[in-house]
């Protein structure tokens, strides 16, 4: 029996350590102008960001390409 990889990059990478891996790495103020969305710009928190990305599918997909660029950096 072989096993079949995910060839998800994001696969076991909650949405949560996306925002804090970004928020570490950018801080608020510059995410905010990276991806101009009103959770990143006022008044930021991850709880309010993620209950806005976990219903708002593009901007979900902006900050998951983002996440994906910024692992390819590192």
């Amino acid at each position: 029996m072989s096993e079949q990889q995910n060839k998800d990059p994001l696969h076991g990478i909650t949405l949560e350590q996306i925002v804090n891996s970004l928020v570490e790495y950018y801080g608020w103020e510059e995410l905010g102008e990276l991806i101009d969305i009103r959770c990143f710009n006022n008044e930021p928190s991850v709880k309010s960001s993620l209950k806005f990305l976990r219903r708002t599918p593009w901007a979900r997909k902006q900050v998951e390409d983002l996440y994906l660029a910024v692992k390819k950096i590192d």
